[in-house]
């Protein structure tokens, strides 16, 4: 059902056909109004913030001329009989609509922080927009073309776009089939999603881009031979949502190596040779880290990158249609296990003792990517060499 909201006006005219231009009062504004349309949540941090409760605290008669006004978007407006009031229908996002506050959610989140401390905005006014009618279309692009005090990152943009909403749609579908449940942000200052950068929609997309065995070949002729530095796009084409559609079956192993790496450097460090020595590098026994998975959360702080160049050296155990030339769980530990305690390990030990942190030097380190590769291209003709070996031994067997 839609809702209705009552919003205290001096005057208000209309600059089209659907839409409405008021100056509303500040003390009575409807500070519950839905942020559907909004591209990020306000964060009461941030300097935008901060400068708008000022603003509107220390000198509440001149907000008005002081500030550029609030974007709203409604289903229907109708005015009061006395035109001191305008009720706004809002649809939900489950009635398809994509109303409520398109731009301005620091502001109005200021106005309910200062009448929370009992300031007087009595004199206090704020122009407010109300489009009504638009189509979640066209309210994504008002709010992306909207002026903002701060920049608006480029995640959010793709989602105010709809550009992740095949992501999403797939990681709905993972936790019904499967009883888990992701903390991803694909946007600033999400409620409900960790700032944790390994719960950024990013770091997803790097999970994935790790076990591309297509683009990202060392045996091939393109120039790209390791997915070092991957990026969100500013913009997915449709050639790109079908390659990622394609790799999404995928995340589920990229997430079992991240959290299986995770939990051995747990080990490591909990029961190290040294009593309370870390020796590996960029670990930060101090913080906290979670990962995509809600069921996993570590005491330690760890590099975002820390298990790209392992994921990434899996793609070799993938054939050209992204099937695994080898069932997963033959080999996924052992090899996991193999790379740690021959190369990695010492890597990031090594690090530490040359005073060095590895961070995002990880994706720059060509000789970690290329290193871990051949000893994935060498584990895997070793394992087929044993099946071949065995095959020929059961094959004697039963002619003998």
């Amino acid at each position: 059902m839609p809702k209705t909201w009552n919003l205290k006006i001096d005057s208000y005219y209309h600059a089209n056909p659907q839409c409405i231009i008021a100056t509303a009062h500040i003390d009575t504004f409807p500070t519950d109004l839905p942020l559907e349309p909004n591209i990020r949540e306000p964060n009461r941090k941030s300097a935008t913030y901060r400068q708008i409760f000022d603003s509107v605290t220390t000198q509440p008669e001149k907000f008005f001329s002081r500030h550029s006004g609030i974007v709203l978007c409604a289903n229907k407006v109708k005015p009061s009989k006395n035109k001191t009031e305008l009720e706004l229908e809002i649809l939900e996002a489950s009635e398809g609509g994509s109303d409520g506050i398109i731009n301005g959610g620091h502001t109005v989140l200021a106005f309910d922080q200062a009448r929370n401390y009992n300031y007087n905005l009595s004199l206090a006014r704020v122009q407010v927009t109300i489009h009504i009618g638009l189509s979640e279309e066209s309210a994504k692009d008002i709010a992306l073309a909207s002026n903002t005090t701060t920049p608006v990152d480029s995640r959010s943009k793709v989602n105010a776009r709809g550009d992740f909403d095949f992501i999403k749609q797939y990681l709905a579908s993972l936790e019904r089939a499967e009883d888990r449940k992701f903390r991803v942000a694909y946007y600033q200052n999400q409620s409900g999603a960790p700032r944790n950068a390994q719960c950024n929609v990013n770091h997803l997309f790097k999970l994935i881009n790790c076990l591309d065995r297509n683009r990202y070949n060392p045996d091939g002729n393109k120039r790209t031979k390791h997915p070092t530095g991957t990026n969100t796009p500013s913009h997915i084409t449709d050639t790109e949502r079908q390659r990622l559609t394609l790799l999404l079956p995928l995340l589920p192993k990229s997430l079992w190596i991240e959290q299986r790496l995770y939990e051995i450097v747990q080990e490591h460090i909990s029961n190290p040779r040294r009593k309370g020595v870390n020796d590996l590098a960029s670990i930060d026994t101090r913080k906290n880290t979670l990962l995509l998975d809600s069921k996993y959360s570590f005491g330690f702080g760890a590099p975002t990158d820390l298990a790209l160049p392992i994921i990434a050296s899996y793609r070799v155990f993938l054939d050209e249609n992204y099937n695994w030339i080898i069932p997963f769980e033959e080999f996924s530990e052992d090899f996991l296990q193999h790379l740690w305690n021959n190369y990695y390990r010492k890597y990031l030990v090594s690090e530490k003792i040359a005073g060095n942190t590895v961070g995002t030097r990880i994706c720059r380190n060509q000789e970690i990517w290329e290193s871990l590769y051949i000893s994935a291209q060498s584990y895997l003709n070793q394992h087929l060499m044993k099946m071949v070996n065995s095959a020929k031994r059961q094959e004697l067997t039963l002619t003998s």
